[in-house]
């Protein structure tokens, strides 16, 4: 599989091909992105026609459009029959894809569809990779209206927590910064709060942003909500949290899924707000989207309001998010609801979908 082997080694696929090949696929996969190795001109008849089988590490098995258009879910089948998703968003002045890092996820935090049913796989630095280069290569035949019609930012928020898969992560943002050329600064790692992990990307060379899952402001909800804060407690987190803003100069981001009768009381957006204030953080609030093991739920649009206004009055920088994608389960939290072979059923907006049963790990 071509995504697979590292730009670096293509050479070796190339056998019997002139040295200078080996920069020309690199730039068919990696700058100019196509859907097939048929438009890849400089290349000879016979290498494309070699190459095509092994172009692409997964089928496509479902795409869907939601918000008239300017959400396209993908939903990708590798060769071990592992369900990938990914999301192209468009916005008047910018393309955003949000990609997955891992097949399932091992954070079981409680309102996340994906950590609902386990965790699968990790994701090789090829697959997540190749989920940005197939996005690149469709956008140029079917844009997306009124948006770039190429991918400008890239959010690690699908499937998977990113610092988990550490190491595949950073290759995936080598390649896609040193070799697509896509700014570090449009690229965005959510972390439910690995603290080793936000310290080694604080180490890396490149300032990409930093989105911190938080969703409760002390620790004994916090756990209820984000298991892993049992191993990383938020007085680590939130340090870690703010080393990362010293050393990168990127202003972090809190992301907080409101969940009524949990975190949507005026005394945790006053709390939150003095979180953020010391992380030096903006807060993306975010009304729960429907999954279906949880009988969590968003807040009233009168506690939303309440929590946004609170926030507002104590100083704090925050935003409420449009939900994007909820007919199609595109939105924050649900991927993973729809593939083949599911069981158990969710209805959302006009699209009815089935959740994957869990697995075991791979």
């Amino acid at each position: 599989m071509l995504y697979l082997s590292p730009p670096e080694d293509l050479s070796s696929l190339l056998v019997g091909e002139p040295s200078y090949r080996a920069k020309q696929l690199e730039r068919w996969l990696y700058r100019t992105p196509v859907l097939d190795t048929s438009e890849m001109t400089n290349l000879s008849t016979a290498l494309r026609e070699r190459l095509q089988p092994n172009l692409w590490p997964f089928r496509v098995v479902l795409t869907e459009t939601a918000d008239d258009g300017a959400t396209r879910k993908l939903l990708f089948k590798t060769p071990r029959e592992t369900s990938i998703e990914s999301v192209i968003m468009g916005y008047p002045r910018r393309t955003t894809l949000c990609l997955s890092s891992q097949a399932g996820c091992a954070m079981g935090c409680t309102f996340c569809a994906t950590g609902q049913f386990g965790f699968e796989r990790q994701l090789e630095p090829g697959e997540i990779i190749a989920q940005v280069a197939y996005a690149s290569a469709i956008l140029r035949k079917e844009p997306l209206p009124d948006s770039p019609s190429r991918i400008t930012n890239v959010v690690f928020m699908g499937m998977g927590e990113p610092l988990a898969n550490y190491r595949r992560v950073r290759e995936a943002l080598r390649r896609m910064i040193d070799i697509m050329k896509i700014p570090a600064r449009a690229i965005t790692v959510s972390t439910v709060g690995i603290v080793p992990g936000i310290r080694k990307l604080a180490d890396e060379p490149w300032p990409v942003n930093l989105a911190i899952s938080l969703h409760a402001t002390t620790d004994e909800l916090r756990s209820s909500i984000v298991p892993i804060n049992e191993r990383y407690p938020l007085h680590d987190l939130i340090a870690e949290a703010r080393n990362y803003f010293e050393r990168k100069g990127r202003r972090v981001t809190i992301e907080w899924a409101l969940i009524s009768g949990e975190n949507d009381q005026e005394e945790e957006a006053v709390r939150l707000a003095v979180i953020a204030q010391r992380m030096r953080a903006h807060i993306n609030v975010i009304p729960l989207n429907p999954t279906p093991l949880t009988a969590q739920s968003a807040p009233s649009a009168a506690t939303i309001q309440k929590f946004m206004s609170t926030l507002q009055r104590q100083g704090a920088n925050a935003t409420l998010r449009n939900i994007r994608g909820a007919s199609i389960n595109a939105a924050c939290g649900q991927l993973r609801l729809h593939a083949e072979g599911d069981s158990g059923r969710l209805r959302t907006g006009t699209a009815t979908v089935t959740a994957i049963p869990r697995k075991g790990k791979a």
